[in-house]
């Protein structure tokens, strides 16, 4: 596989950096729709808060990919596995058997695009 070797303006950050960012964007758009959905049925629903917290994780991610150093971008690369990881599996353990609706598979999609932008961001900083 080729090495990306194209920068952005002189901010470190690679192409790949630029699709991670993009694919974190779209799953954490996501998981704000559906939590502000589920609060505005009730406040105290814990898969609503459970959402808008996991695009916080999202949108803390591609703060520290954007605005940080490489040391932080490492940091948030590694964290961002498990964290995407967690993601797919937990949608699969709670919605399990009824895994296939459409908004959840487009979601794990991009989940899953994005787990291999980490790996691939991980293994080039390794």
């Amino acid at each position: 596989m080729a090495t990306d070797t194209s920068r952005g303006a002189g901010d470190g950050l690679t192409r790949l950096h630029y699709v991670g960012v993009g694919l974190a964007a779209v799953t954490g758009v996501i998981h704000l729709v559906l939590g502000a959905g589920a609060l505005a049925a009730s406040l105290a629903d814990p898969l609503g808060i459970a959402f808008i917290g996991a695009a916080a994780g999202f949108a803390a991610g591609i703060v520290g990919i954007l605005r940080g150093d490489e040391r932080l971008r490492s940091r948030v690369v590694l964290l961002g596995i498990p964290f995407t990881a967690g993601q797919v599996v937990l949608y699969v353990a709670l919605n399990w058997p009824d895994i296939f609706g459409i908004g959840g598979i487009v979601d794990k999609l991009v989940q899953l695009a994005l787990l291999a932008v980490l790996v691939e961001l991980y293994r080039r900083d390794a």
